[in-house]
């Protein structure tokens, strides 16, 4: 279910570990509408398909308003393929994120190896690439977004804590977002993390999230076990997890939450094992996050 959060200072306050119901934001539905009008007129211009959707996607808002956007976005994406008939609308994206951070990927580890704070440079990589996200974005410059990344200080910063806590986990659970961005996700586990590290990705299409065949694609199976959620909605909702899954995940010592999606579905949860990795892309987080759109954070909720 949706949570909304005032914060006047996150470093300082606790969100409650509580779900509150509470309906979807306005801004979130014309966001997820948006997402299928560019699907429609890059695959289907069939006017009664279209006409079809809409009344879809209004009969899903309205039967599941309490939802997570995650798990509306789950719902219509279930929808849009059925109608369209296709299985991965965003199978090329994909394959073109992966493609361009590979080559990034070719530059970018040297300097990271020969860096002053290795950890530091790749973290920020890391989380430079949850840039790559065509569920919100048809238009990104991921060169651009390195260099800002790079060059900002993060409006919530609890690296020094994540670097502390890597060193010290035995067990770690990666929540992996979007595909490219793993990549990045890769570079980071292996030029930081000694211990054994579980990626997890989604098992079936859902906008771009990274699934095994991405993981296969970039050899992320060569840093960690690829594992699924079992659940193919563009976060984490463990309550729609698979047992297999929630037992990894309450295993695990550290968990590290990268991008918006995952950070929407587990706002909720007051875990000292939690490190969120996002961007804020969106007003909506932006507000809940109490930064400025376009700010990067490191946050464990239970640090203040």
């Amino acid at each position: 279910m949706q949570i909304i959060v005032t914060m006047t200072n996150i470093t300082t306050t606790t969100i409650a570990n509580t779900k509150k119901k509470v309906a979807v934001d306005e801004r979130c539905k014309i966001c997820l509408l948006k997402t299928y009008q560019r699907l429609f007129d890059k695959f289907d211009n069939n006017a009664i398909h279209r006409q079809k959707f809409i009344a879809r996607y209004h009969e899903i808002i309205i039967a599941n308003k309490y939802l997570s956007t995650p798990e509306i976005q789950a719902k219509l994406n279930h929808e849009f393929c059925r109608i369209v008939g296709i299985h991965d609308p965003f199978a090329q994206e994909k394959a073109n994120s992966n493609y361009i951070a590979l080559n990034l990927y070719k530059k970018w580890k040297p300097k990271v190896i020969s860096a002053m704070n290795p950890f530091d440079l790749s973290l920020r990589l890391a989380i430079a690439g949850n840039f790559m996200d065509y569920g919100t974005n048809n238009d990104f410059d991921l060169n651009r977004t390195i260099s800002d990344v790079l060059e900002s200080s993060f409006a919530i910063n609890h690296s020094n804590s994540l670097k502390i806590r890597l060193k010290q986990a035995k067990k770690i659970l990666y929540l992996g977002d979007n595909a490219g961005e793993i990549v990045f996700d890769k570079l980071f586990i292996e030029t930081n993390i000694s211990n054994p590290v579980i990626y997890a990705v989604k098992n079936a299409p859902v906008l771009n999230d990274v699934t095994h065949a991405d993981a296969q694609v970039v050899g992320m199976n060569l840093v960690a076990q690829v594992i699924s959620i079992e659940f193919d909605a563009p976060s984490t909702v463990l309550e729609k997890c698979s047992k297999e899954f929630l037992d990894i995940y309450h295993e695990a010592d550290l968990n590290i939450s990268k991008g918006q999606g995952n950070f929407e579905g587990l706002v909720h949860q007051n875990d000292s094992r939690i490190f969120f990795l996002p961007m804020a892309k969106c007003e909506y987080i932006s507000e809940i996050l109490n930064i400025n759109k376009g700010r990067f954070i490191v946050l464990n909720k239970t640090i203040t």
